[in-house]
């Protein structure tokens, strides 16, 4: 088995991910107003976007829907919170989440395998910053995200009950 490269194809080390009320609609502004091009799409069974991976020429940024249900990623007009959360892919996640944690970052979310292929954690920096981190450990066709997709889903509201 190849060794996957601990940054996906076409993203920067430093990638913006927006959090909005209604993703679907920013993402038609972008494809309107910047000419952004959709990359990948997520969508959870109730409609919202999950995830989308948007190019703007060489740059990348990610968005998705408001999911209150899973922490503190909200809009910025909703309560007083971060509205951007910078996404930082590299090599190591477990020893930048605890140089993290170290330094004074709040921990959010322990580096976790998630379904999309990422070794993926959260942090809230000393200012209020919201970060996530990652390390991309394999590169899924979209037939297999939608699968992973729903059955993390599906786990998320048998845990709920």
């Amino acid at each position: 088995m190849s060794q996957e490269k601990w940054i996906p194809d076409g993203i920067t080390s430093v990638t913006p991910h927006f959090v909005r009320k209604d993703a679907a609609k920013a993402i038609e502004f972008y494809e309107k107003a910047f000419g952004a091009e959709v990359k990948q799409r997520l969508n959870t069974p109730d409609g919202r976007v999950m995830h989308a991976c948007l190019k703007f020429g060489n740059a990348a940024i990610f968005i998705c829907d408001e999911f209150p249900e899973c922490g503190p990623a909200l809009e910025p007009q909703t309560e007083k919170n971060a509205h951007v959360t910078i996404h930082l892919f590299v090599e190591d996640v477990d020893a930048a989440f605890k140089r993290a944690t170290e330094a004074g970052a709040k921990a959010l979310m322990p580096p976790t395998d998630m379904f999309w292929g990422d070794r993926y954690s959260r942090l809230q920096d000393p200012f209020g910053q919201m970060w996530s981190i990652a390390t991309h450990k394999e590169q899924l066709s979209q037939e297999q995200l939608e699968k992973n997709m729903a059955e993390a889903m599906q786990q998320m509201a048998g845990a709920a009950k």
